[in-house]
């Protein structure tokens, strides 16, 4: 005979949900006993679940087989053909219908059937906005995990893709995959991981930049320790390098361990252009990085404080053009950088059919009628102009970010030291770099600690053929990419 523990269970489901109205019951009697059909139709599909389900209750309601036959069609899968799952936990139970179950509560069985039939509604992959290629894949992720697995199961097709699977967030539960290469990547890298992600306790996880932070030893340095991408053939470039990826549900972008400012530096289009051509563009690129933290605070001590190392024609030039102005060099740059990133802000905050043109547009605007009105000079509006213009040619935003925070305090030092001070906090920025590690990799390598073979693709990217060989950087086994002809 059945106890009335299953009674108990329902009522405390329903006791549990009094208060969510998208919750729907359907009930039936079967052969005298009745049953619960628990669903949240926003969340599963609909469709399926009345063919699979709530149709095959209806028809065994009508049925004159005994309840002995239909008890054991139930639990062998034979009356309803979904694969299921069962439970004698009311939490549980809860937990797995927000999550887009299906529940059919028997009432004098003590037990609660699970039905996975989830679906929740979900963007097409486009290409991508952010790392935008000429040459290449134009794909891109988007917020569903699963389409994103299977994206990047299709770069690579290798039973030695690895996943594993992890649950974060009290109320979100939000779901994390952590995926590598076996043989490929360092076993550290994936213990440490998973030690750091298991050890997370927040209430909610809604971004990936959330789990960034979470596990972000470093929290005293400004130079990111995971690499964001959007890109599932950067990923499977990645993981073929012996690096782990991390993906989340709801977020359409990828975080990459370890991570090296040298990678920070690179763009997938690199590997998809003539070597000559990929060389040359990341020369410029790191040039133009180093422009857009030290010019301005450059620009200030000279003018302000080593007058004398400027050519005497660009002298005069530059002291006719502040001859007018009311503030020091170091005032007016402030001004101009703090302007020319709040312009920024707004190019971002604003529609996108609009935003780019005002953030141009007011640029140039205020900058002309600054100089016009004489708050400052134009070779200042230049050297912001330039610099501005250099931090967005860095092909990773977060590398990008900490180098325009680290340009305030430079421009500070600059103008109060001069150049000694500038070099000086070059160094101390540097020495940090070279003390900086993410997950047991030293940031700057192959630069320190010092690998010569390793420099083929790093400032320069030599032809493809001739990069046999991984990073230690990344791994340190299997280091061989390809064989000699």
């Amino acid at each position: 005979m059945a106890t009335n523990t299953n009674v108990t269970l329902m009522e405390q489901i329903k006791k549990m949900l009094v208060s969510s109205e998208d919750v729907t019951y359907q009930s039936f009697i079967i052969h005298g006993h009745s049953c619960v059909l628990v669903y949240i139709e926003s969340i599963i599909n609909v469709p399926i679940m009345q063919e699979r389900i709530a149709y095959v209750l209806v028809k065994e309601s009508f049925s004159e087989q005994i309840e002995e036959d239909w008890i054991s069609k139930l639990n062998n899968g034979t009356l309803i053909p979904l694969p299921s799952i069962q439970t004698q936990s009311y939490e549980e139970a809860i937990s797995q219908l927000v999550q887009g179950k299906v529940l059919l509560c028997l009432n004098e069985v003590n037990n609660v059937y699970m039905f996975d039939l989830m679906k929740y509604e979900k963007r097409a992959v486009t290409e991508s906005q952010n790392e935008l290629v000429v040459i290449g894949p134009q794909e891109a992720f988007i917020e569903d995990i699963n389409t994103n697995l299977s994206l990047l199961r299709h770069k690579i097709k290798h039973p030695d893709l690895k996943t594993i699977r992890y649950e974060v967030g009290k109320y979100t539960k939000t779901i994390i995959y952590v995926v590598y290469i076996e043989g490929l990547c360092k076993p550290e890298v994936v213990e440490d991981l998973d030690q750091e992600i298991r050890e997370i306790s927040i209430d909610g996880n809604l971004g990936i930049s959330y789990t960034a932070e979470q596990m972000k030893k470093g929290n005293r340095t400004p130079f990111p320790q995971f690499q964001y991408t959007e890109r599932p053939d950067s990923v499977a470039a990645s993981l073929l390098e012996g690096r782990v990826g991390i993906l989340q549900d709801g977020t359409p972008s990828a975080l990459l361990v370890p991570v090296t400012l040298f990678s920070l530096m690179q763009s997938s289009e690199d590997y998809y252009q003539s070597y000559l051509s990929a060389s040359w563009i990341r020369i410029v690129r790191m040039f133009f990085a180093i422009i857009s933290m030290l010019l301005p605070s450059l620009y200030v001590a000279i003018t302000t404080f080593q007058s004398e190392i400027i050519p005497t024609d660009l002298l005069l030039t530059i002291a006719s053009a502040r001859e007018n102005i009311p503030f020091s060099a170091l005032t007016e740059a402030m001004i101009m950088e703090i302007t020319f990133e709040g312009l920024r802000e707004a190019g971002t905050r604003i529609p996108k059919p609009v935003g780019q043109t005002i953030s141009i547009i007011g640029a140039i605007v205020i900058g002309q009628a600054a100089v016009q009105a004489g708050i400052v000079s134009a070779p200042m509006v230049i050297v912001v102009s330039i610099t501005g213009i250099a931090s967005y040619i860095i092909p990773h935003f977060e590398l990008g970010l900490a180098l325009r925070l680290l340009r305030f305090p430079l421009l500070i030092i600059g103008g109060t030291t001069g150049l000694i001070g500038v070099f000086i906090t070059a160094f101390i920025v540097f020495g940090h770099l070279v003390n900086l590690k993410s997950f047991g990799t030293p940031y700057m390598q192959p630069l320190a600690p010092l690998v010569f073979k390793e420099w083929k693709d790093v400032f320069v990217r030599v032809p493809s053929p001739s990069m046999k060989s991984r990073s230690t950087a990344y791994t340190s086994r299997n280091t061989r990419r390809q064989k000699s002809k």
